[in-house]
């Protein structure tokens, strides 16, 4: 069997600590115990515990503690699709515009 290159599984003793420098697109997910779950500039508490799930979409630095011994679960999640008005965007020489007939 092939190993998953993007996910992996942690155990954490209490109060063990993992950071995360960028958490756009992690999946997080408490298989035993519960962790702590901080976000840089953002003021919720994130407390998982076992079968709760996190996932990201912000560019933020992240830093899972763990409140108890746990083990989890992180993996990389696809990033969303970017819309058409994103993927346009991109492209400065092409412009749409509404025409009224």
């Amino acid at each position: 069997m092939k190993p998953d290159s993007n996910r992996f599984d942690l155990s954490l003793r209490k109060d063990a600590m993992l950071r995360l420098p960028d958490a756009a697109s992690v999946q997080i997910d408490c298989r035993d115990g519960t962790v702590w779950i901080t976000l840089d500039s953002d003021r919720r508490d994130i407390v998982l515990e076992a079968g709760d799930r996190f996932a990201s979409t912000e560019h933020r630095h992240a830093v899972i503690t763990a409140l108890a011994p746990s083990c989890i679960t992180v993996s990389a999640t696809p990033a969303p699709a970017p819309s058409l008005h994103e993927r346009n965007r991109r492209r400065p020489g092409l412009m749409f515009e509404q025409v009224l007939v």
